[in-house]
C-alpha cells in the first residue's frame, strides 16, 4: 500500500487542486483502506481499489463541503512567467487547460494518460462503461488541444480500437 502513496497523492491533487487537501484526502483513503482491508480481494489490482476509495472519499468530502456555509474558492492564482522560458510557459498552458476541463474529463485523462491504467481498469474505477471512458478521453483531449491552440487530430477520434 505504501508504494501507491505517490500515485494517490498525484490523483488527489488533480481532484482537490490543493496540496493540503490532497494530503488529507490521501490520509482518509489510507484510513478507509486499512479499515476495509478484509474487503480487498487478493489477486486484484490494489491501485485500482485504492483509487476507487480515494474517489469515494473525495465525493463524500465534496458533499460535506456543499452543505457547509463557508465555500472554498476554486480559483487558482496565475503563476508569473519568467522571461524566455517558452517550454515552461507551454507546460503552464497545458496545466491550466487541464484544470479547466470538466472533472469527469480530468479524471479520465489522468487515470489513463498519467497513471497508465488501461481503459477497462480506468472505466471500472470511474464506474462507467469503457465506451463512455473512451468518449470522455476523446473529448478531454480535444478540449486540451483547442484550449492551447493546437490543431485537431486529423482523421477523427484517436480512441477507437
Amino acid at each position: 500500500m505504501a508504494d501507491e502513496i505517490p500515485r494517490l497523492r498525484r490523483f488527489a491533487r488533480v481532484l482537490t487542486r490543493s496540496g493540503d487537501a490532497a494530503d488529507d484526502l490521501v490520509q482518509e483513503t489510507l484510513l478507509r483502506a486499512i479499515a476495509a482491508r478484509d474487503q480487498f480481494e487478493a489477486g486484484t489490482n490494489l491501485r485500482a481499489w485504492l483509487f476507487t476509495i480515494l474517489r469515494h472519499a473525495r465525493a463524500a468530502a465534496a458533499r460535506r463541503a456543499a452543505r457547509s456555509p463557508i465555500m472554498p474558492s476554486d480559483t487558482l492564482p496565475e503563476s508569473p512567467v519568467s522571461g524566455g522560458q517558452e517550454e515552461r510557459q507551454a507546460m503552464r498552458d497545458v496545466a491550466n487547460a487541464f484544470r479547466r476541463l470538466a472533472h469527469i474529463h480530468r479524471e479520465a485523462l489522468w487515470l489513463v494518460v498519467v497513471e497508465g491504467l488501461d481503459y477497462a481498469e480506468a472505466a471500472r474505477i470511474l464506474n462507467v462503461p469503457p465506451g463512455t471512458l473512451r468518449s470522455r478521453l476523446s473529448r478531454a483531449r480535444e478540449a486540451l488541444r483547442e484550449s492551447i491552440g493546437a490543431p485537431p487530430t486529423p482523421g477523427g477520434s484517436e480512441d477507437e480500437d
